[in-house]
Parts: C-alpha cells; structure tokens; sequence
C-alpha cells in the first residue's frame, strides 16, 4: 500500500470511528437553551432600536374606571438616547388645568434603579420617587412608575418559552423576570414579532405571581427606515377592572434635544 493510500484508508477510518459517536450525541449539547434564546431575541430587539437619537411626541391618555367612565389628559413626551445606559425621558401634562405643568423626568440605566423625578407645580418643588414606591400608580393610571421607565435588557433574565400565532404574524414568547428585588412584578410574558422584534403583548404577574395587568400595543408606525413606535397602548388591571389607553401623536425624531433638557432644573421649565 502506498503512503497516499495508507493516508486516505486513515482518514477514513477515522471517520467511521467518530461518525457514530457525533449522530449519538444528545441534541441539547449542540442546541442553544431556553435562557440563551430568551437573552438572544431581547438583546436583538434593543440593538434594532439603537441610533434613534431623540423624538419628542404628543400622548393623549385616557383614564377609564370599571363602569366605563373616562377622564381625558395631554402630555408632551422627549426621549433622549444615551449611549451605553438607560434613555432619559420627560412627561409633561398640559391638560386638564389640575394638573398642568406636572412633569415627570426618567434616567433610565442599564443596571441599578433608574432615577425619577416628580415636579409639582402647586408645591413647587421636584419629589424624587424612591425605589419602593415606583410599583405605585403614575398619576392616576394603570402604568406604574416602573412600567415607564426602558426594560432594560440587563434588568431581567429571560427563558424563551414557546412561539405562535399573533394575528397575522408569528410572534415569540420571552418570560422577563426582574434582577432587582424592589420590582412589583415576580415575572413578565413578552410577545414579540419574529420579523421587526416589535412588541405587542405583554402580561404583568406580582409578586404573589397572580395575572395582574396585560399591555396590548398597536398601530405601529415606522420612522427613520427601522425605527418602530406603537401609536396606541393599552394597559388593563385585571383586579380593579380599570384601563388606561395610551395614543401617541406627532412623532418628531431627531430634533434638537439634549442633556440640558433632562435635568432636574428642565422640571420647573416644562410647560
């Protein structure tokens, strides 16, 4: 036998050696897991976000209690971008007159508590809201002060638990549990689409892990080619019967905000 021949007969032995070892090999060794996935889409999700810049925003929020009576309030909303940390955010209420000029400032971060501010125009002064009490009702409504600050995706770990039909699309299904132990919530049910990763569900459990509120989100709008911004919410409480419906107008992107126009100081000059 010559040694070309010796050299392919070896490599082919080889081959029949290990060919069954490999096909024997349990699929999860090679498959990527639940918690991976989970982390996997959330993170994708954010990077097609990423580059936006800024947008300011109009928002009429419409308060409904269980026997469907509604009270009417405006808002003018400014997001900011931060690179590598939480987007900061301004709330600011134009009507009704009683709460005029009320202003809330959001710096969301990546890791730790996101800070939060309150301005009061008729104490006239800023209120910090503290850690413990941001699972508290945002003025009236069924939004927390948590639900309003980013998800970031460092504040959860995430387990992928199924996909399926949403609508007319295929939506996947990412379980959130929070890191930081102040959250109001034991877990959250994210449903997202497996084309533009956009969000269109999401249910809320508490502490004591009872279903307590679902977020429903549509309308979706497109701006600067792949930025995606839902142009209604809705968020149910499921124990009180109450909803707050979210419509969002007006959207201006990349405008000239800056850090100046987030700061604690920038509360008192919202109007």
């Amino acid at each position: 036998m010559t040694a070309r021949a010796r050299f392919v007969w070896s490599v082919f032995a080889a081959c029949c050696l290990t060919l069954p070892a490999v096909l024997s090999m349990p699929a999860s060794a090679s498959a990527e897991s639940a918690e991976e996935a989970g982390l996997r889409i959330t993170t994708e999700a954010r990077e097609r976000d990423t580059g936006f810049g800024n947008f300011t925003a109009s928002q009429t929020m419409v308060l409904r209690n269980k026997q469907g009576q509604e009270s009417r309030r405006q808002l003018r909303i400014k997001v900011l971008e931060v690179a590598d940390d939480g987007n900061k955010s301004l709330f600011v209420f134009d009507e009704p007159r009683g709460v005029k000029g009320t202003a809330l400032l959001i710096h969301a971060h990546r890791e730790g508590a996101d800070d939060q501010w309150l301005y009061l125009p008729a104490l006239k002064r800023v209120k910090r809201i503290s850690s413990s009490n941001r699972s508290g009702s945002f003025m009236g409504s069924e939004f927390s002060y948590e639900d309003l600050g980013a998800p970031e995706v460092e504040k959860f770990r995430y387990r992928h638990l199924r996909d399926e039909a949403c609508g007319e699309l295929t939506c996947t299904l990412v379980e959130a549990v929070p890191v930081e132990k102040g959250s109001g919530y034991s877990r959250q049910i994210v449903w997202r689409d497996q084309d533009e990763f956009r969000i269109w569900k999401i249910e809320y459990y508490d502490r004591k892990d009872a279903h307590l509120k679902t977020l429903t989100l549509g309308k979706y709008e497109r701006f600067l080619e792949h930025h995606w911004r839902a142009a209604e919410m809705s968020m149910v409480n499921h124990l009180t019967g109450k909803s707050t419906l979210l419509s969002w107008t007006d959207f201006k992107f990349r405008t000239k905000l800056t850090d100046r126009d987030f700061s604690q100081t920038s509360l008192k000059r919202a109007r």
